[in-house]
């Protein structure tokens, strides 16, 4: 029974590439597996943080064509790395294995994308407030995986007094169905609806950051802004650990001629 329970707390492969693990540790992951999870490079929109080949100026900004075309309904929105590879194997570990450890290892890669985000800020409080699950998901699952990686980045911030966990502020008011699959109309109809604030009173004037772990085409995010918008909020940031991305970093090639990009064959 005792090794049968050592080999559950400390298994003795690495559950991302089966590799033997040579440390005893509560996560399953070997070092190399985790040192292969890099922040996003190349050049990104400076509003929904989408990879760009030509980057245009906007007020100040550099923006895709989709944010040269449309207002979102948040300031900016970021992440941390690709959903691939590695780091899509650890956020599944999280969600669909519940090896909640991960949650940690998450959490400090988000909180490097709120500390690079945190000079935007005004000097107030700043509302965190996590993307919820369907209570009908949340009882499959047990937990909000959001929620865990949420409060290991604020632990790991080092002005993490001036930001304000808000974890039931947004509330999911019907349960959707996959995104997958689905036409960029038809993730916004899959979405509208879906969130509801439960505190109107506190959204009113502070600033507020959405935090969600992986964002794919933003819908869930923009839908999010767009209800705590309603609700009186003025400026909304988001920051995700993980976001898809149209277009891989081995398909490009930066000069040192900041306004050359060019794709690499």
């Amino acid at each position: 029974m005792a090794e049968s329970l050592f080999a559950t707390l400390f298994p003795s492969d690495c559950r991302l590439c089966s590799a033997p693990l040579t440390n005893i540790s509560r996560l399953p992951v070997c070092e190399e597996c985790l040192a292969a999870i890099r922040p996003i490079d190349g050049a990104v929109c400076t509003v929904c943080g989408e990879r760009i080949l030509t980057p245009y100026a906007v007020q100040g900004s550099v923006r895709c064509g989709l944010c040269q075309r449309v207002d979102l309904p948040f300031e900016k929105a970021a992440a941390y790395g690709s959903y691939e590879a590695e780091l899509r194997g650890l956020v599944h570990l999280l969600k669909y294995q519940q090896v909640r450890p991960v949650a940690n290892v998450l959490g400090r890669m988000l909180a490097e994308v709120i500390s690079s985000m945190e000079p935007s800020f005004g000097s107030a409080e700043v509302l965190v407030v996590p993307v919820p699950l369907h209570r009908a998901k949340w009882r499959q699952r047990g937990f909000n995986q959001t929620d865990l990686i949420t409060q290991a980045a604020l632990k790991s911030l080092p002005h993490r007094e001036r930001f304000v966990l808000q974890p039931s502020l947004l509330k999911r008011t019907r349960a959707t169905r996959s995104q997958i699959g689905l036409t960029r109309h038809q993730r916004r109809e899959n979405m509208r609806g879906a969130f509801s604030v439960t505190k109107a009173e506190q959204v009113a004037g502070p600033e507020v950051l959405l935090v969600d772990d992986v964002m794919t085409t933003g819908t869930t995010i923009s839908e999010c802004a767009r209800i705590l918008h309603r609700a009186g909020a003025i400026k909304i940031w988001a920051v995700t650990v993980a976001r898809t991305l149209k277009i891989g970093s081995g398909n490009m090639r930066i000069t040192k001629n900041e306004s050359t990009l060019a794709v690499a064959g």
